[in-house]
């Protein structure tokens, strides 16, 4: 995941550590240390003052950007946390939890506001919508689900996927919904009807994250095959396959300004791409940099934060 400023990266680790690297020299400048077993995803706080983790050992951790000290641990899941993220003001966090639900808490003072109830299966995901009144949780039970934040009451399911839902994000603007599966697809959805616009078929192995530009024109995913695709939302077609790593490709996702894309993969290394635009086509214009230092595989969480872009 980015910071807001594309000024640097966060990626989350099986050996226990999330890192802080900077965009532009691959330098990692901080080691979040305070887990007890795998940290699933890390983010930035829409004003960078923080970084959310989420864990296998059951809870999310608040961390202080500039020191790297632990300042808060939300503790309330009885199983793995998956995924964590913050509302698009920073006052609340919603949390993804393998034992079968998500919460939402208050930021500030780390209580349970909402539990969110009513997958059959494994939350794997969960992201607030840019207007702060959604939340979008993705499942197991092979479905995707809207929750008003306000109340924890579910407003929609989306049904399509024949397996597995791994992640489920947003589009800036709030209309659309990207979902990637077991099934190898990415699906998008209209978030207002919860009708299914198109399939993004291609990938040959599991989709585990799906994210979408800043200007919501493409759809990046990452999967089992090795890869990550760029995707038109407009047409479904696959414009650039990024072909580099030498395992599973755990999450893709877009700089706040479109113009950089970070895979994270179990080879134990994040990637940068450097992306500009040519024509109305999105294309690799060069490698960036590789991120090494982490002692086992790597996740980082797709979802951008609330900012406007231009791809």
């Amino acid at each position: 995941r980015f910071s807001a400023d594309n000024l640097r990266v966060l990626t989350a680790s099986d050996d226990r550590t999330a890192k802080v690297w900077i965009t532009s020299t691959g330098e990692c400048v901080r080691t979040l240390v305070g887990h007890a077993i795998t940290v699933n995803s890390a983010v930035f706080s829409p004003d960078g003052s923080y970084i959310l983790t989420a864990s296998n050992d059951r809870t999310a951790k608040l961390w202080n950007t500039s020191t790297g000290d632990c300042v808060r641990t939300l503790v309330g899941h009885e199983e793995f946390v998956h995924a964590a993220e913050f509302s698009p003001d920073g006052s609340n966090i919603v949390t993804a939890s393998y034992d079968g639900t998500a919460k939402v808490w208050c930021a500030s003072t780390g209580e349970c506001v909402h539990t969110l109830a009513g997958h059959m299966s494994l939350v794997n995901s969960a992201a607030f919508s840019p207007d702060g009144r959604l939340v979008l949780t993705a499942s197991y039970d092979h479905t995707s689900k809207l929750w008003n934040a306000g109340t924890g009451e579910c407003v929609r399911t989306l049904s399509g996927h024949i397996d597995s839902v791994q992640s489920a994000s947003w589009s800036m603007d709030g209309g659309c919904i990207v979902t990637g599966s077991w099934d190898e697809s990415a699906t998008l959805w209209n978030a207002s009807t919860g009708n299914s616009m198109r399939t993004l078929t291609g990938h040959v192995d599991v989709v585990w994250s799906a994210a979408f530009s800043p200007g919501g024109a493409h759809v990046v995913t990452a999967s089992s095959d090795r890869t990550a695709k760029v995707w038109n939302v407009r047409t479904g077609e696959c414009v650039h396959t990024l072909e580099r790593h030498t395992a599973n490709v755990n999450c893709a996702s877009f700089s706040p300004n479109g113009f950089l894309i970070a895979t994270a993969s179990d080879d134990r290394a994040a990637i940068v791409w450097n992306m500009r635009m040519v024509s109305t086509t999105l294309a690799v214009r060069d490698l960036s940099l590789s991120l090494s230092g982490h002692q086992r595989s790597l996740c980082l969480r797709a979802r951008n934060n609330h900012s406007s872009g231009s791809s």
